[in-house]
């Protein structure tokens, strides 16, 4: 069967043949229609990732859409490896496939399940978000922060604060639902201030966090230095990502001073059949909740051009 190839953790993966995947007791094969290429899939077809596989040549893939053998359209996670999602069939567990309603074509499903899973599991799985409380969102900018301004819009958050490097996207990210807005171009000195003033005034219930690295920092360091003498608020930290820093100094007394949480949300936090039933509902209410997603689809034989590819689209390679 066909399929993208990976046979070097170095090079991008190329069109290739396969032997087709045999389900095992508990599985089923999927023929897969569409699979996203999102950032984790980048980074486990570099081998960098803490789930990637060893054995090459390998397919790479986290999830996708397509077609059981009764015809049922389907979104699928995490299929056997080494063949990931991006190849023409897939052997998956039962538990791990919803299917995708009508009126959501493949494209989009592909496109908008592994970036808006990150916030619903985040929100309903990890933070146990309640109806009226604040969010802030560090990193809203990217396909996963802006889904994440409509994902807890639609959970009932009363307010949503995006915060991001660039400022010439605030009119988009309040269009989306954004009630406030942080520029992140701002030093440690002068950002930390601004995040103490939203953890006392407003109040902030629950930080998605896309970022870590220094706008992390600020905000650990905004949280500390409680002294009224009653119980601080409590703040959930939800980690989903490391696109500012893998690392950060943190001081203990900001944990002892404070109501924060810190937690992460993730493969391996949250189950995989959990993780595919929060896409289930995340596809059923892109209608209700008119979620959008900027995607692009992309033969599976032009993978090498894709990956390679600057858009700041979501890629989604088809069959």
């Amino acid at each position: 069967m066909q399929a993208a190839l990976v046979d070097n953790f170095a090079q991008p993966p190329k069109f290739g043949e396969i032997a087709a995947p045999v389900a095992l007791d508990g599985e089923v094969l999927v023929s897969t229609r569409a699979a996203a290429l999102s950032q984790l899939v980048r980074v486990q077809a570099s081998g960098k990732h803490y789930s990637s596989g060893k054995i090459l040549p390998m397919v790479p893939g986290v999830d996708g859409v397509g077609l059981l053998a009764d015809g049922r359209r389907v979104y699928f996670a995490f299929p056997r490896g080494p063949i990931g999602a991006m190849a023409e069939t897939v052997a998956v567990k039962a538990a791990q496939v919803a299917e995708v309603p009508a009126e959501v074509d493949d494209v989009t499903a592909a496109a908008i399940a592994n970036p808006g899973m990150s916030s619903w599991a985040a929100l309903t799985h990890r933070a146990h978000m309640k109806r009226g409380e604040s969010v802030l969102i560090l990193g809203a900018a990217g396909a996963s922060g802006r889904l994440a301004i409509q994902v807890a819009k639609h959970l009932g958050a009363g307010r949503v604060v995006a915060a991001a490097r660039n400022r010439a996207v605030e009119a988009e990210l309040r269009a989306l639902g954004a009630d406030e807005f942080i520029g992140l171009d701002q030093t440690p000195e002068a950002l930390t201030p601004i995040f103490r003033e939203q953890i006392h005034a407003p109040g902030v219930g629950v930080v998605l966090d896309y970022l870590w690295g220094m706008p992390a920092e600020s905000f650990i360091n905004a949280v500390a230095g409680h002294g009224s003498g009653e119980a601080a608020r409590r703040i959930r930290f939800v980690n989903i990502g490391s696109m500012a820093g893998l690392s950060i100094p943190m001081a203990a007394g900001g944990l002892r001073s404070s109501g924060l949480e810190l937690m992460g949300s993730g493969l391996g936090s949250v189950s995989h059949a959990d993780l595919v039933k929060v896409v289930g509902e995340l596809l059923r209410a892109i209608g209700p909740a008119k979620l959008k997603v900027d995607a692009v689809a992309m033969p599976m034989r032009e993978v090498e051009s894709a990956w390679t590819s600057k858009t700041a689209q979501r890629i989604v390679l088809t069959f």
